[in-house]
């Protein structure tokens, strides 16, 4: 008889013990591996250094990877007494028809799931070359619009709240503070055009009145600095907030106190619709928001929080089903239902395979205020509201079922 001395044991340890005392066979035969690729760019601009230093509002802080290292690391018991093993192998694109070559020797490995890491138009291309892989791939950073939409795919899920999200959670904020007349400042960026639009559509559906819609521009051009110039562009414009539309952050960042009359400043300063922000206190997310930060160093941001949800889905599955070719529709299914922290639990969209989320409004940037959490009060569905926020399955192009179809993209 075995005479155990330590009353506390590690998990895998005890499971280990647990084995050789039982001498049971499923012990061995339940073992498994699960390998989750990471895709991103090496030279993504979005984690340039000059960038990652200035830390504009709602920018990434870094690269997401260490969020999905976190998830792994606070499932190590469940991992363990299940027999699972999961691992990260990075997978640097630098184009598409190599990463899709260095997805293929994986999948004959048995690697099944990828997180993308990468910006908008890498992953349409990358997503469009496996569409018809049997592979999941989860979109962890990129926010457009297009990818929910016509772009969308069958095996391509989002954790990172889409353009229109973000617009729509700011106009609930306005609206339920009946500051419902705004001055719009959008950029003359080409790369805008997409946060611009579901910012109008926004505006629209909330019944938010435009007061003046003004473009303006960054330049060295003498003629052209008065583009550029906030107390000019807010001259003579009475509104209740400014709405800014710039995803560069370089203008943005000057606008608060620069208006011409004492107004709130929105959008990308000022109050930011963000995924996630470490001055978040309820349900658990300082501890999350410690755990990341003793891994990777740096405050967690929305594309990390991302990350990490997409990899605890993963992990979910995967410990109840050991068959990858039934993740898909259990991650499409009603019964997966993730905690984020966030207040409410959260879900994947059938139609578009987005993650639905309650949205931050935070100002103050890394560390700062939250001044509410959308959807707010007052904005309901008649099925979920969360739902509120975003394309509705009525308004969505993207038509996706559980046999994997896309009936709205490129048949197959």
């Amino acid at each position: 008889m075995i005479k155990l001395t330590r009353t506390r044991l590690h998990g895998r340890w005890r499971r280990v013990l647990a084995c050789t005392l039982l001498a049971s066979a499923s012990c061995v035969t339940q073992a498994r591996e699960l390998t989750i690729g990471v895709v991103y760019a090496p030279d993504d601009a979005r984690y340039a250094s000059k960038l990652l230093e200035k830390s504009y509002p709602g920018h990434p802080l870094g690269r997401p990877k260490a969020g999905a290292e976190v998830a792994i690391a606070e499932s190590e018991f469940q991992l363990a007494n299940a027999g699972l093993k999961i691992t990260l192998q990075d997978v640097p694109l630098d184009t598409v028809q190599q990463a899709q070559k260095q997805i293929a020797v994986m999948m004959q490995k048995g690697v099944r799931h990828f997180l993308l890491d990468l910006p908008g138009a890498a992953v349409a291309q990358l997503s469009k070359a496996l569409q018809t892989s049997d592979i999941l791939l989860f979109n962890v950073s990129a926010p457009e619009d297009s990818l929910r939409r016509a772009g969308c795919s069958a095996n391509l899920f989002h954790t990172l709240p889409d353009e229109s999200m973000m617009a729509d959670a700011t106009a609930q904020f306005l609206t339920a503070h009946k500051w419902t007349r705004v001055l719009l400042l959008t950029s003359a960026a080409a790369a805008d055009a997409s946060r611009i639009s579901a910012t109008r559509q926004a505006i629209k559906r909330y019944g938010i009145k435009v007061v003046a819609d003004k473009t303006f521009k960054l330049s060295n051009d003498p003629r052209e600095r008065d583009l550029g110039n906030v107390a000019l562009l807010t001259a003579g414009m009475d509104a209740d907030a400014v709405w800014v539309v710039d995803s560069d952050g370089e203008f943005a960042r000057d606008v608060p106190y620069r208006t011409n009359l004492p107004r709130p400043v929105v959008g990308s300063a000022g109050l930011v619709a963000e995924a996630w922000q470490t001055s978040w206190e309820r349900y658990g997310a300082p501890q999350l928001s410690r755990r990341f930060k003793k891994i990777a160093n740096r405050p967690m941001a929305g594309a990390d929080w991302a990350a990490w949800i997409a990899t605890k889905a993963i992990i979910d599955v995967a410990l109840k089903l050991p068959d990858a070719r039934q993740h898909r529709r259990a991650l499409r299914s009603t019964d997966l239902v993730l905690d984020g922290f966030k207040g409410a639990r959260v879900s994947f969209r059938s139609w578009d395979q987005q993650l639905r989320q309650p949205v931050f409004l935070a100002h103050g940037g890394i560390g700062g205020g939250i001044a509410g959490v959308a959807p707010f009060d007052g904005f309901l569905h008649p099925s979920n509201n969360l739902d509120t926020l975003g394309a509705d399955q009525k308004e969505s192009p993207c038509k996706l079922s559980d046999s994997g179809d896309n009936m709205a993209g490129t048949k197959k």
